[in-house]
């Protein structure tokens, strides 16, 4: 039985397999100066147009390090959700390795609003005191398995901009929030005014791989020193070529839309599937689902069922005794795969149906 736990589970698609194997014939020459960079380069900018310019990294800590970094100076701070990846799961990575400050805002639902930034940019900028607001980062998919539409996007860029900030997306789902919503992948990053993309390949099927793009007036800005600061914050691959095809076959293809829209059909049929007594969290309406799902579990039932289907508790909710809203109760979460299969989701909500009936 393969796990519910992560995407980052999930074993490597054979495109992908086939494509590195396929570069791995003579010599080429080393740190993006060859022709499988180029045409990774060309395959990225047929989705987000002739002026973007990207460097490909090993990771999503090190796309967002380097998205964020070349677009601030050193008494700037980037503003995130507090359940924000920067803020949470990266380990102090972008503070200890670039000095960058986070700012975090509260989001129950892990998605900032013009409402929930306007205060904290107000109180910030211009006082000299204080870390300046430079960038807005988000993620989509949230890590609470909400979506940004391309509408939402917009108004968060257009408030970036009309405060001469930058909008940053942690994009390590964008495929799968793309696939979600039936749209581009331009139409929720450069068509929506972002300025910063951290472009994922790892969670939908890649060995490994994200990438730092930058869009417009801020790839202008980046594209003199983005080979000098990503060599010197450790990010830049010598074989990159091995990296690089994993770019071309994913996104030079629709490689990308296929493994998102499986992933997250396959969350859609668990959250459909789900019985009475386990409630799906954060998202109001399963439609708008990518390929997590977040639900109140009954804590007792929880032991068992991780054991045999491997997956997070995600917050603990209150005890029973306390009264309070799901008291009893823990928020887990369920990730799908690429290569989750409909037997593997039916096998757990039958399981789930019997720890529950």
């Amino acid at each position: 039985m393969k796990s519910f736990a992560s995407d980052n589970y999930a074993g490597v698609h054979p495109a992908i397999l086939d494509a590195i194997a396929a570069a791995n014939v003579d010599h080429v020459p080393s740190y993006g100066e060859d022709h499988y960079t180029e045409r990774a380069m060309d395959a990225l900018r047929q989705i987000f147009g002739s002026d973007m310019h990207a460097r490909l990294c090993y990771n999503g800590t090190s796309a967002n390090i380097l998205c964020l970094s070349a677009l601030m100076r050193p008494w700037d701070g980037v503003i995130a959700a507090d359940t924000a990846h920067i803020n949470t799961d990266e380990c102090g990575a972008p503070e200890r390795l670039a000095g960058i400050k986070v700012i975090s805002v509260d989001a129950p639902d892990g998605k900032l609003t013009v409402d929930r930034l306007a205060p904290v940019v107000e109180h910030l900028q211009g006082f000299e005191h204080a870390r300046q607001p430079r960038v807005i980062s988000i993620s989509n998919v949230a890590e609470l398995g909400t979506l940004y539409t391309p509408a939402e996007t917009a108004a968060l860029a257009d408030f970036a901009h009309s405060r001469d900030m930058y909008l940053h997306v942690d994009g390590a789902r964008i495929a799968n929030a793309a696939a979600a919503q039936g749209v581009s992948l331009a139409a929720l990053t450069v068509d929506a005014g972002v300025d910063a993309l951290s472009l994922g390949g790892t969670k939908n099927g890649m060995l490994y791989g994200d990438g730092a793009l930058w869009f417009g007036k801020a790839a202008s800005e980046v594209a003199a020193s983005s080979f000098m600061l990503s060599k010197a914050s450790a990010m830049m691959g010598s074989k990159l070529r091995f990296l690089s095809v994993q770019f071309e076959a994913m996104y030079g293809t629709e490689l990308w839309l296929h493994c998102a829209t499986h992933a997250n059909a396959m969350a859609r049929r668990l959250a459909d599937g789900l019985p009475d007594g386990c409630e799906v969290a954060f998202v109001d309406d399963t439609r708008m689902l990518a390929n997590e799902v977040f639900a109140w579990l009954p804590k007792e039932q929880l032991p068992a069922l991780q054991e045999e289907f491997h997956f997070y508790t995600w917050e603990e909710g209150p005890a029973v005794e306390s009264g309070a809203p799901h008291a009893g109760y823990d928020c887990v979460r369920w990730v799908c795969s690429w290569d989750t299969t409909e037997a593997e989701v039916d096998a757990f909500l039958d399981r789930l149906k019997e720890s529950l009936s």
